[in-house]
């Protein structure tokens, strides 16, 4: 792989990582805001839209982490990735 292909793939994993954990923020402000309205009225339903969402976080999480390894803010992930690219090059 030549250096602008690695950092094609570095920014798409670091991308794809950067989506999960926007995902994940969005999730528990909207479950955290829902979960205190169902607290305000006496009810219980709060934990069906937890529990969908959730596994749809959860299987986002899987494709994201198993497939591109593990992450952290942006700019880090893209360094990571290169590294890791540029450790597989072909020595011959």
């Amino acid at each position: 792989m030549d250096s602008q292909q690695i950092e094609r793939i570095a920014r798409k994993r670091a991308g794809a990582k950067m989506g999960w954990y926007i995902h994940a923020g969005v999730y528990l402000a909207v479950n955290l805001t829902l979960a205190a309205i169902a607290a305000a009225s006496g009810r219980g339903w709060v934990v069906f839209p937890a529990l969908g969402w959730g596994l749809g976080l959860a299987i986002h999480g899987v494709v994201v982490f198993l497939v591109a390894g593990s992450g952290g803010l942006h700019d880090k992930l893209v360094a990571r990735e290169r590294e890791r690219l540029a450790l597989q090059r072909d020595p011959w």
